[in-house]
């Protein structure tokens, strides 16, 4: 049976498509994907994110652990608050997941990872602490619950059902947090809008989701969320990089602290493997949508090479099919490629892998 959220049963009341995802019952939309876009694009949208799982990682030795964890070097994180994302790879130099990680204080640090590798995570963060005997513990947080509120109108909903949060939450700068009481108020979101992502006792999300929806705020499913942070150019576990995907090749060497002398689990993989693909978008020109998995045929100095779509969708802001893919390196943004789509070639434009953002198309 898949797992729920404190929230399934509100989700049901207000008469969401529920399905599986990732083995848990989480909510596709409320009747209208396009319209749940539309309003986080416009005005103000809330999805439960409380699939995904915070991990307190606790102790003398935090940061020397997540240092060495983590590709991303933990040592920017300097003033309590800040946030980070970085990818946690594996000996080879795959992705395990992609995560946020949040400064609190020295001993303490969140992390937040995806819902369906929470206990591959958990599994590989006790391999490693037991093996390097650092002093910290990895404490999952099943007692809380996560709201995501994103869009233009999102911090003003927020503070009209929050209102002691609005004096410590309104000069967050992004990838920041601070917390109030029993919320901890994070500048980070997964849309490409304004907004926060509010982690809670699980005992108080229902009550705050209805206040929320008192104050206008329409609830939005997976659906929408998928094409939000497609639009956004965001990566999505599980599509656009995995065990067997190096950072490098997936969109990620931002993420990548290679510079500094700190090691870090796979960083001798890849130093010496370096990228293979660019990791591009595309916007369709012709009619059709684009999915994942799609062959894309590429000319580079006279050469025919081939690519492959991770993620694609129609794009309700747009009006057109947009997609991320892997592409041979040599591939330059404005050239033209063709698209395999139900045994036709259509054209696209390669575009950088980040279509819209604050309401506003980038393209």
């Amino acid at each position: 049976m898949p797992q729920k959220t404190v929230l399934n049963e509100v989700h049901r009341q207000l008469g969401a498509k529920m399905v599986d995802f990732g083995g848990w019952d989480m909510p596709l939309h409320y009747g209208s994907q396009i319209e749940e876009h539309h309003a986080v694009r416009r005005d103000c949208g809330m999805f439960d994110v409380s699939h995904m799982c915070a991990l307190d990682v606790a102790g003398p030795d935090a940061r020397p652990f997540l240092r060495r964890l983590i590709a991303n070097n933990v040592d920017k994180l300097k003033q309590p608050g800040k946030a980070l994302y970085s990818a946690m790879l594996n000996e080879s130099g795959g992705v395990i997941d992609d995560l946020i990680v949040y400064f609190i204080n020295e001993a303490h640090y969140r992390v937040v990872v995806n819902a369906g590798t929470t206990e591959k995570d958990l599994a590989w963060i006790a391999a490693r602490l037991a093996e390097w005997k650092f002093k910290a513990v990895c404490i999952p947080r099943r007692d809380l619950a996560m709201i995501a509120v994103q869009g233009p109108n999102a911090k003003a909903k927020v503070w009209q059902t929050l209102p002691e949060a609005r004096a410590a939450s309104e000069t967050l700068k992004a990838f920041h947090s601070v917390t109030v009481g029993d919320y901890f108020i994070a500048s980070t979101g997964y849309t490409g809008e304004d907004g926060y992502e509010i982690t809670l006792p699980a005992s108080k999300a229902a009550t705050f989701w209805q206040a929320l929806l008192d104050a206008g705020v329409r609830p939005s499913g997976l659906a929408a969320r998928d094409t939000l942070r497609l639009e956004a150019g965001m990566n999505l576990y599980g599509q656009d990089m995995d065990e067997s995907i190096s950072p490098l090749d997936a969109g990620l060497a931002w993420t990548v602290d290679l510079l500094s002398e700190r090691d870090f689990v796979g960083k001798v993989a890849l130093l010496a493997h370096p990228p293979q693909h660019q990791f591009l978008g595309l916007l369709l020109l012709d009619r059709g949508v684009m999915r994942a998995h799609q062959k894309v045929l590429v000319k580079v100095d006279g050469t025919v090479g081939e690519g492959e779509i991770t993620s694609g969708t129609f794009s309700p802001t747009l009006q057109q099919s947009i997609a991320l893919a892997r592409l041979p390196l040599g591939v330059a943004l404005g050239d033209q490629v063709k698209v395999e789509i139900r045994e036709k070639a259509l054209s696209a434009r390669v575009v950088k892998p980040c279509f819209v953002r604050n309401g506003k198309a980038l393209i």
